[in-house]
């Protein structure tokens, strides 16, 4: 503070002193006029004195703020002009009519005044029009962070290039762990002399070693099936744009000697702490067995998933060790329970109400109460045969069971065991996942991103044709109290023949084995015939959809059915099946409404084409070679736009899933 300011304020206390002074003496002329004379004269010098010095300390006060006046604005000038930042004033029609020269170096152009925002930086306008307050856009290839003022319509630029590029080198150096798992090397190495494994292992050994010596990556061996791989974010990047060949020259590479071996590589990556990346890297490998095996599925701590590979059919296993030790797992929750409650998907088919039953029985043997969750009104005919030939089998149908009342006799000690579906959104109702703690999951479809959070058992194998061939192989493993029933062997063998379309596809050694133990269980073949009878109604009503069938790729069949006519899910998958069997055709889809506000598609694919994948890319899921989806609101007209982008997507980016 200037020293005549402060001066100044000292004084101001005087003043005042002297006013009551001067009060005083006019109060004591009234008593003694001398005195009062005497006292004015000896005031009046100082209060002349004090008025000179305020007069000129005036003066000096006004010549300071002028003086400053003009520097700050001289220096706002100046900073407006120089400082490292860009300014921007345009008006309503997006032309510029002012910017400082700072911003103007970066056009290489001494003024922008007068010329249009859609000439030189149309990626302002959205930006404009949106009202967003910051956002950073590319301009003259450096990035900047602009902050609008919209009121205003003044803009200003923050160059961010440096910024960026760091956090970019940042990123792209952190450290990604993986972990490369041979799906089937105990399955091919079965049986091999030692010269004949030494080979297939230094080959496989190779190829790997030369895979991530030419990517930059660190790798080691620490079990006979097990790799573990350490590279950065940038790498792994790189990966991904090559869509991870290295599965591919694998399996192709071993296909030439023996059994083609696949790789199955879970990838932990997007933090920097290496117990997460680890935890992340296993979960990985978890999910991509999984779904199969011979893919790679790349986590974040988000919970995001990224899937590369997936082209082959899952192997089937030949030993049954691991459904023996599921089996006996399964018991000791079952008797460790005061009852079971099974729960299908919404809508279920026959070969969720068959690994129902199925699972009921496997209760039964172990002399625990189970019940069956079903909606009467999300039931097809098939099921709804099935439950007419079960109401002549009372002890049987007495145990199917709304949600509601699941809920109500629901306990603490409740096992809740849920059959073809481990997605918590597609289970009959939810509520039940959330009531009950102990959830064991049975499924036979490849594991997506969703899944019931914490159960105490899960048994998914891909390879299998059906959950009920699973539970059928349980059955083999349980405590002989009591025989199963011809309904009960029927209507699992239902759900075979209903999920392998009479034993056509996804069929294995084990799928026959499991038929050949329900029909010795008493499994009635014309049963299962006549459970899966349709109506000619339902037959005229799939030919109308095929109708409209046409080629959208090479081997790629679309159908689609019209913006009223309402089919149900099974008629549907039933088009896609029927027209996956004519000739030409490699991969069908079929899209039709099911109600107003719910379209469906089903795919099929002989194996060529991942439908699986493209399903994944419209929120849907299932196998390689059957998988389905469904999509709420909108007409079929855009469902169909959105399964062509979903198809071109997939075989564009060289069917990278």
């Amino acid at each position: 503070m200037p020293a005549f300011i402060e001066k100044r304020s000292i004084r101001y206390p005087f003043y005042g002193l002297i006013a009551i002074t001067v009060v005083l003496l006019i109060v004591l002329s009234f008593y003694n006029w001398i005195v009062s004379l005497v006292g004015l004269f000896l005031v009046i010098p100082p209060l002349y004195y004090m008025i000179i010095i305020d007069t000129r300390q005036r003066k000096e006060m006004d010549e300071y703020i002028s003086t400053l006046s003009y520097r700050v604005k001289k220096v706002g000038e100046e900073a407006l002009m120089e400082m490292p930042i860009g300014i921007m004033l345009i008006n309503d029609d997006y032309y510029i009519e002012w910017t400082n020269p700072f911003l103007c170096s970066y056009f290489d152009e001494d003024t922008l005044i007068g010329r249009s925002l859609y000439e030189i930086a149309d990626t302002l306008i959205p930006l404009i029009r949106q009202e967003v307050e910051t956002e950073i856009i590319t301009l003259h290839d450096r990035k900047f962070r602009v902050i609008l003022k919209s009121e205003e319509k003044l803009l200003y630029f923050f160059d961010v290039t440096e910024q960026k590029e760091i956090e970019k080198m940042y990123h792209d150096e952190r450290t990604v762990i993986a972990i490369i798992f041979l799906d089937n090397y105990d399955e091919l190495t079965q049986g091999m002399d030692d010269q004949m494994r030494g080979s297939i292992n230094n080959m496989v050994t190779s190829m790997l070693n030369k895979w991530a010596h030419d990517n930059g990556i660190f790798i080691k061996r620490i079990s006979s099936e097990r790799f573990i791989a350490v590279f950065s974010e940038g790498i792994l990047q790189m990966l991904e744009k090559g869509k991870f060949t290295v599965l591919d020259e694998i399996r192709e590479m071993t296909a030439k000697q023996t059994g083609s071996f696949t790789l199955s590589i879970g990838v932990g990556a997007g933090t920097s702490s290496l117990p997460e990346l680890g935890a992340l890297a296993q979960s990985g490998l978890d999910l991509a067995l999984g779904r199969g095996g011979d893919q790679v599925a790349i986590k974040q701590p988000n919970g995001k998933v990224k899937f590369f590979g997936g082209k082959t059919n899952p192997i089937e296993k030949r030993t049954r060790v691991r459904a023996r030790v599921i089996s006996h797992a399964l018991k000791e929750l079952i008797t460790a329970s005061d009852k079971v409650i099974i729960m299908g998907h919404k809508f279920p088919d026959m070969d969720s109400i068959g690994a129902a039953i199925g699972i009921y029985k496997v209760a039964q043997m172990n002399q625990k109460e189970a019940y069956i969750v079903i909606n009467p009104l999300e039931i097809d005919s098939a099921v709804k045969r099935l439950m007419e030939e079960i109401r002549q089998l009372e002890q049987l149908h007495s145990r199917f069971i709304g949600p509601e009342e699941a809920l109500e006799i629901s306990t603490e000690k409740t096992l809740l065991v849920v059959v073809d579906t481990h997605k918590p959104a597609l289970v009959i109702d939810e509520r039940l996942l959330n009531k009950i703690d102990q959830v064991v999951v049975i499924d036979h479809h490849r594991r997506g991103e969703e899944f019931i959070e914490n159960p105490v058992l899960v048994y998914m194998e891909p390879y299998a044709s059906s959950t009920s061939e699973l539970v059928t192989e349980f059955l083999e493993y349980q405590p002989k109290r009591g025989k199963i029933e011809m309904i009960e062997a029927s209507a699992l063998l239902a759900g075979i023949v209903v999920d392998t379309k009479s034993f056509t596809l996804r069929t294995g050694a084990r799928t026959f084995d499991a038929a050949s133990y329900l029909r010795g269980q008493g499994a009635d073949t014309i049963l299962v015939q006549s459970f899966l009878k349709e109506s000619v109604e339902t037959y005229i009503r799939r030919s109308k959809l095929i109708e409209s069938v046409y080629f959208f790729r090479d081997g790629v069949a679309i159908a689609k059915g019209t913006e009223t006519e309402f089919n149900d899910q099974v008629l549907i998958a039933q088009a896609a099946d029927t027209l996956l069997a004519m000739d030409g055709v490699e991969a069908s889809f079929v899209i039709s409404r099911r109600n107003e506000g719910l379209i469906g598609i089903s795919a099929r694919s002989l194996g060529k084409v991942n439908v699986q994948v493209i399903m994944e890319k419209l929120q849907g899921g299932g196998h390689l070679t059957n998988a389905a989806t469904q999509l709420s609101g909108g007409s079929v007209l855009e469902a169909e736009r959105q399964l062509k982008l979903a198809i071109e997507d997939y075989m564009e980016g060289g069917k990278k899933e």
